[in-house]
């Protein structure tokens, strides 16, 4: 009986002691996730949905089986650069099999304890990291801008600034998500020349469907994607475990970090099999969403739900957002 009651307890403490805010930080994290899926789908060379659908997935499953309430997980720049070989020798299917596979590394890291491990490895090391990754985030987008119009050019260069400057004046929304709605907004009405969302390929207005990767079953499979797989699961623990420990000196809690790999690993492997790349826990995101009030895994629910439903609904506006604004997005704000 005791059991039960503080299991109850758990759930209202996780679920239900802060409904208002985490409802209205989910929102909030919901919008900005869309430019940034598609961006990371661009990174690896998918369509769009796949990111979108990946986010979806991870940031509604990990609600409930992560180890860290009011992170935010979904499809990470950091996974996206390691996934850009294994798109263009063997496509898609290859990855979605990488991406089932990463997800059961990532459990039995877990069940062996590695996140105790991942603590001695130096500050110094896990910002070069993260600093490293965003530079190379950053060029796999030059070839979206470079050569395509001078229009484009302008448009990065207003995007940059605005990314800027904006937060001098307003704090309460993230200033790459002010620059997305303004510029997009400018570029549906003035029939510029600016490639855009759309151009990289169709957004389909519906939920991911179940799905079996159309891979070979065999050890020249396991071969190919092992390598990809096992470098997925380090990083995107080590920027999962980084994330946990942020949000926990933010708001003062702790976290079970062990619980939190296998969460992972469980989120991976269900969205491998919906047509969704693998992903982990967000800095950007995590920190934006526990400023914003965000402090249970009803936030975390709310922002997965949330960006769903904004591409059922709104995918016809999704689609014209110019490519340059997601660069000039990406060329400051580094939120793996």
């Amino acid at each position: 009986m005791k059991g039960a009651m503080k299991v109850v307890e758990k759930i209202k403490k996780e679920w239900f002691s802060n409904v208002r805010g985490d409802v209205l930080a989910g929102i909030l994290v919901a919008l900005a996730l869309i430019p940034e899926a598609i961006a990371f789908s661009i990174i690896a060379g998918v369509d769009p949905m796949v990111g979108l659908y990946a986010s979806f997935c991870i940031a509604v499953i990990i609600s409930f089986v992560g180890g860290r309430p009011g992170m935010i997980s979904a499809a990470t720049g950091a996974m996206a650069l390691l996934m850009v070989p294994l798109v263009k020798e063997h496509g898609l299917n290859y990855l979605l099999a990488a991406t089932i596979l990463t997800g059961v590394i990532q459990i039995l890291f877990g069940v062996c304890k590695v996140a105790k491990v991942m603590k001695f490895i130096p500050r110094a090391v896990m910002i070069g990291f993260v600093n490293a990754l965003a530079i190379l985030i950053f060029m796999a987008q030059v070839p979206h801008f470079i050569g395509i119009s001078n229009m484009t050019y302008i448009f990065v260069a207003i995007t940059l600034l605005m990314i800027y400057v904006i937060p001098r004046f307003i704090k309460s929304i993230p200033s790459p998500l002010i620059a997305i709605i303004l510029l997009t907004t400018v570029a549906i009405f003035s029939d510029m020349d600016l490639r855009t969302v759309g151009d990289l390929g169709a957004m389909k207005q519906s939920l991911p469907p179940f799905f079996i990767p159309d891979v070979p079953f065999n050890m020249e499979t396991l071969a190919i994607i092992f390598p990809y797989s096992l470098a997925l699961a380090i990083v995107g623990l080590l920027e999962t475990l980084l994330t946990a420990s942020i949000v926990d000196n933010m708001t003062d809690t702790d976290s079970n970090k062990n619980k939190e790999s296998r969460g992972q690993g469980i989120a991976n492997i269900i969205t491998g099999f919906f047509g969704g790349m693998a992903g982990c826990a967000m800095i950007g995101q995590s920190v934006i969403n526990v400023k914003s009030g965000g402090r249970g895994r009803l936030s975390t629910f709310v922002a997965g739900m949330g960006l769903m439903f904004l591409i059922i609904a709104l995918g016809d506006i999704v689609i014209q957002i110019p490519m340059a604004v997601l660069v000039g997005d990406y060329g400051v704000h580094w939120n793996f």
